[in-house]
């Protein structure tokens, strides 16, 4: 009977094989053209910033990890291919009809060197690539440090849990992979070739075939020996309590002791594989391998879930005490919280103060006279409407603030740097010259007193209630001293590229002022002016007009990787950086500053957080933190981007940290020493936001130093959530702010980050906390712990912001603020510790619904105790809730005389002598009636001049209301309204 030949792949001809090899070329060009384009682009970027060494240690790193990864699993394969096909069976039919194997067999035969060589290849390729992104991990391994801190259960240093054990954990993965592959390829090969056999009772295996099979596989028990070894040590980190991280009572009684048996059980089944690979009998690796999985599952589950539940359970706050106590020194040194760092004091918590207590207080003088009135994250459409001058330049989301000492007073001013925004650019105006080579540059610094708005009185122009600005840019030289103020790099830098340095004939391109244009001349962007850099550009960016534009001539530069975060993020891929970047004028340079961060995720029974969770806030306009697990943390880094040439320096502010040192053995000579850092610079050094999110977050529970207490979780506090946001959206938590305040044990006003905290699900007040940035207490965190029981509580943010929206003054203010044409926006409450207490202070602003309307302040409210102020500028909320005169510390902190004899809590002025006052109040409702028709009829007519008229008749009328109800014994609130009509702009208010 015949037999048919053979299936395998028909021969190629020859010319169907040189298409082939040339379609394979074309292929891998494809696949691998972008990313070598790709990396000579960085290369040239990296060379322009001076940190051509990091990239080139990137690469290296890589390249060899890519080789060292692939050889191992492919190399591994290719072995175990070669020993199963050199091994396989001699009498096997290369045909057969009843054969399902046979055609697999003969095109593995014809294509000996393509399966043999060709799939491992393919197969390290594929490992090399997932491998090489793991370089940061391979360095730490081979340039770590000591911490000088041993772990409390080994006795080990801390750097072989941060640097050592996570290369060995990888290191034992691949192997896992490549070994497993290995079993899995000669499995196969064995197979088609006949070493293992399906068929008859229980099938047969060839000699050949069972010595590989039994070697590999004893290898791999004797690696998962190795990991039970290692992974005793892993138990530090082990999250097996929800409570805290750390290795628990269970963990160290029971799974322990466990991880070493089962090494010892894992070590004897490998001899046992290796045993049977010249047994005939398989008996003694079945037995093993039925001894593993038994002991994994009695020994390594069973056992720690049986001492968990009866042993623990029943007694947990005791068993768990010496882990309690481990977790809460390793989470405190791990985040910066040991008591050195942090100074924890009882703070009474007051909530009676008088106006002459305030105005004797030299503290509360200097905190109420910086209170913070503009708001950062609700003030950028102010600042773009009054300051943004050309529809493309801009400012980002949010604002932000910092210090500058002008004319000898420091005070804390909202700032921003006029960016390009190209996006702004009309339809007509966003062409591609224009895009990327004629609107090339922002201009200017803008900043505004963050405790001051106009008024109607200083600015004819409107109503008030708006920032008052200091600009220096090419047309004004503002207080604060800029010498260069064109910005090439920015938050705004959304575009991937802008061409610097054209000409058109030899008139510059990039416009300036409205009425003149300029090339550049920093050393920031990649030259551009030659051909084959235009060439790489031209296929980098898919742009062909980069290649034919005859205005790309010589001197024209190419800028990209322009946000000022980007920049640093390249440069010092190692680092955690800040979501907030700020601009700052440091020596006439406006300079961005980025804080970095060194992280680690195995510090033994440092708590594990999640870096998202713990920064995200109901703050918007800054880049949100990954969602990955964090047990230490360092702001060891400051980095600075000049905003003219895009020069980045790292300079190293916490030279102790490990992990920084192990980074600058990676990368010597790329952080600068913290004694270059300059005195103007490090005066605007910030503690930064994301930091201390983290260390408040923790402060919350880890401010309990007993582990009995810290189990009952009764003294836990809470970050609280933010109440000025929309109730109707997702419970966020508050933000912390930046003022200038003096806190208690303070000797004078500081710049310091604060946050108020709260009890556990309650609103109570449990702490405030604040950190200053000021160089000479940089870092030093201030806790203040405030009583909570009893009547002596303080009202949180959420009960006062609630007592805000419900206090009759307010209420009685409704149609100012359900105005449908308006919006009414809550600003930040402020919590800041003033005589004793706590003040708390809350901007109002408003702003048209129309889609060309910002935000400007219309009130202030003010809260202390049970008192609250409400008014149009924070001097008279002030003396609404202290008494007369406390508004005065406000705007003229060196007057500190007695005020007015009046009781505090109330607005009434000293009564004069004078009649009943009866005329009078007739004359004052009437004034009241008059402007109330007055202003609903210029708001009917949309003529805001005529409103702005009468807001300051309604202002004028209501004192007198005041004056002659005061003289009557009675209240200072004038009667509501119900047809008075809403106001779109807010009453004058004065400087605040």
């Amino acid at each position: 009977m015949a037999t048919r030949p053979p299936i395998g792949l028909p021969k190629l001809s020859r010319r169907s094989r040189i298409l082939l090899v040339i379609g394979s070329i074309f292929l891998l060009f494809l696949l691998v053209g972008s990313r070598l384009l790709s990396t000579y682009v960085n290369w040239l970027w990296f060379g322009e910033v001076g940190f051509r060494s990091v990239f080139t240690t990137m690469i290296w790193t890589r390249l060899a990890l890519f080789l060292a990864v692939g050889a191992l699993v492919g190399g591994l394969l290719a072995l175990s291919l070669w020993v199963a096909y050199r091994s396989r069976p001699v009498f096997v039919p290369v045909s057969s009809a009843d054969d399902p194997l046979a055609r697999y067999r003969s095109t593995i035969v014809q294509r000996v060197r393509l399966f043999g060589i060709g799939v491992p290849v393919l197969i390290g390729l594929i490992a090399g690539s997932a491998a090489q992104n793991d370089w940061q991990l391979v360095q730490l391994m081979f340039n770590g440090t000591e911490f000088g801190i041993t772990d409390p259960q080994f006795g080990k240093d801390l750097g072989f849990y941060a640097f050592t054990l996570p290369f060995i954990t990888w290191l034992i993965s691949w192997l896992f992979v490549a070994v497993a592959l290995a079993f899995f390829g000669s499995l196969v090969i064995h197979y088609i070739f006949g070493g293992i056999r399906l068929a008859g009772k229980g099938g047969q295996l060839a000699a050949p075939a069972r010595v590989q099979l039994s070697i590999i596989a004893g290898v791999f028990v004797l690696i998962y020996a190795a990991d039970y070894f290692f992974e005793r040590y892993e138990l530090l980190f082990s999250s097996r309590n929800a409570l805290f991280s750390g290795a628990t009572y269970t963990d160290l009684n029971a799974v322990l002791p466990a991880k070493l048996i089962l090494m010892f059980i894992a070590a004897f089944c490998a001899v046992a594989f290796f045993a049977g690979a010249f047994l005939r009998n398989l008996q003694l690796p079945a037995i093993a391998t039925a001894l593993l999985v038994l002991s994994s599952i009695l020994v390594g589950a069973a056992w720690p879930a049986v001492v968990q539940q009866f042993s623990v359970r029943p007694n947990e706050n005791a068993k768990e005490a010496m882990s309690i106590q481990r977790n809460i020194e390793a989470t405190r040194a791990a985040f910066g919280l040991t008591p050195d760092k942090v100074v924890t004091e009882d703070y009474a918590g007051s909530t009676t103060a008088s106006s002459t207590q305030i105005r004797g207080e030299q503290s509360s003088i200097n905190t109420i006279s910086n209170v913070r009135l503009l708001d950062p994250n609700i003030l950028a459409p102010t600042f773009t409407q009054r300051e943004g001058r050309e529809n493309f330049y801009g400012f980002p989301e949010k604002l932000d603030v910092d210090r500058y000492t002008i004319d000898g007073k420091t005070q804390d001013y909202i700032v921003a740097a006029r960016e390009i925004k190209t996006s702004g650019l009309t339809e007509t105006q966003g062409g591609w010259i224009n895009r990327h080579m004629v609107f090339t540059h922002g201009n200017g610094f803008v900043a505004a007193p963050a405790n001051t708005v106009n008024s109607a009185i200083e600015d004819s122009s409107d109503q008030g209630g708006f920032p008052i600005f200091k600009v220096s840019d090419l047309a004004t030289k503002g207080p604060i001293k800029v010498d260069q103020p064109r910005i090439y790099f920015g938050e705004l830098a959304t575009d991937p590229y802008a061409i610097v340095g054209g000409k058109n004939g030899d008139t510059p391109m990039e416009y300036d002022t409205p009425t003149s244009t300029v090339s550049y001349e920093g050393k920031g962007g990649v030259p551009i002016d030659s051909l084959f850099n235009k060439l790489i550009f031209t296929m980098h960016h898919a742009e062909r007009n980069i290649l034919f534009s005859s205005q790309i001539g010589e001197g024209a530069k190419i800028m990209y990787n322009r946000n000022p975060r980007d920049r640093v993020s390249k440069v010092a891929p190692w680092l955690t950086l800040d979501g907030d970047p700020y601009p700052a004028v440091v020596n006439g340079k406006i300079t961005w500053i980025v804080d970095g961060y060194t992280t680690l995720e195995n510090y033994p029974y440092a708590q594990r957080t999640q870096l998202g969770e713990a920064t995200t806030d109901s703050l918007s306009g800054v880049v949100r933190q990954d969602n990955r697990t964090i047990s230490y943390i360092r702001n060891s880094v400051k980095a600075t981007v000049d905003a003219y040439d895009g020069t980045v320096s790292l300079y190293a502010i916490d030279e102790q940290d490990p992990v920084l040192k192990a980074w600058q053995n990676v990368f010597p000579g790329t952080v600068k020493p913290k004694s270059e850092i300059s005195k103007e610079l490090s005066e605007h050094f910030r503690y930064p936001e994301d930091l201390f999110k983290v260390q408040r977050e923790l402060l919350s529970k880890y401010h309990v130093s007993d582990a009995v207490e810290f189990f009952s979780q009764k003294t836990f506090w809470n970050v609280p959530t933010d109440p000025t946001e929309d109730a109707n959206g997702a419970a966020a938590k508050q933000p912390p702010y930046y003022v200038l305040a003096q806190a208690p044990g303070q000797t004078k006003n500081t710049f310091q980050i604060t946050s108020a905290l709260t009890l556990l699900n309650r609103q109570f007040l449990a702490s405030w906390v604040s950190v200053s940035s000021d160089p000479e207490d940089y870092g030093r965190i201030r806790v203040l712990r405030l009583p909570t029981t009893g009547a002596s509580q303080v009202e949180g943010p959420g009960q006062v912001q609630n007592r805000f929206q419900t206090t009759p003054e307010v209420t009685e203010n409704r149609t100012l603020f359900n105005n449908p044409s308006v919006r009414v926006r809550f600003g930040n409450l402020l919590t800041l510790p003033v005589a004793g207490g706590l003040l708390y202070v809350e901007p109002i602003y408003i702003q048209r619904t129309d889609a060309n309307s910002f935000p400007q302040l219309a009130r202030v409210l003010v809260s202390f105790g049970n008192k609250v102020g409400f008014a149009p500028t924070i001097n008279e909320a002030l003396d609404e809730v202290f008494g007369a005169g406390t508004g005065d510390t406000a705007t003229n902190p060196g007057t500190n005389q007695p005020p007015p004899t009046t009781q505090p809590g109330t607005t009434q002025p000293p009564t004069t002598g004078g009649g009943s006052g009866s005329a009078e109040m007739d004359q004052a409702v009437q004034a009241l009636n008059a402007a109330i028709t007055h202003l609903r009829e210029a708001q009917k007519s949309g003529n805001f001049a005529e409103q702005g008229k009468a807001l300051a008749e309604l202002d004028a009328a209501t004192k007198k209301y005041d004056e002659a109800k005061a003289k009557q014994g009675q209240g200072s609130q004038p009667p509501s309204s119900p047809g008075a009509a809403p106001s779109p702009t807010p009453p004058p208010t004065g400087g605040g």
